[in-house]
């Protein structure tokens, strides 16, 4: 455990962002399921989630150099959070006061996704990194 305290400090400061985000900012980019607006929302933190998430796992892999160092990033960092989250979840009402029922719903179907492409993209940047080394062989 004690090769991974700097990947769960990073994966606990990723889920202190993202749930920070929709604390202050929830209410204007989350909407109900079924609107027209949800599907847009939802589409468009889906890609700032996605490039955020690209660019922190360049950035974890300043600090762990580690043969699969982004895996690592990837799947802690998602244990870490989904933990956090079941948490999160239950106590809705004090984490998340200025959000209704419809919004706290649209926090789930976006935070499910984003925990897909949490394991995603470090899975691919680790790829991409296994490509290089094999290739400069």
């Amino acid at each position: 455990m004690k090769g991974h305290f700097t990947t769960v400090i990073w994966g606990f400061f990723v889920w202190l962002f993202a749930t920070l985000f929709f604390v202050f900012f929830g209410e204007h980019v989350l909407f109900s399921p079924g609107t027209d607006m949800f599907l847009i929302s939802t589409l468009l933190l889906l890609a700032g989630t996605g490039l955020l998430l690209w660019g922190i796992t360049y950035v974890y892999l300043f600090f762990d150099k580690s043969t699969h160092a982004p895996l690592k990033f990837g799947i802690v960092g998602t244990i870490i959070g989904l933990a956090l989250d079941t948490f999160t979840l239950a106590n809705y009402h004090f984490i998340f006061p200025k959000l209704d029922d419809s919004e706290v719903i649209a926090f789930t179907a976006w935070m499910s996704f984003a925990y897909a492409l949490y394991l995603l993209i470090p899975f691919m940047i680790n790829l991409q990194r296994t490509k290089m080394i094999d290739s400069s062989l």
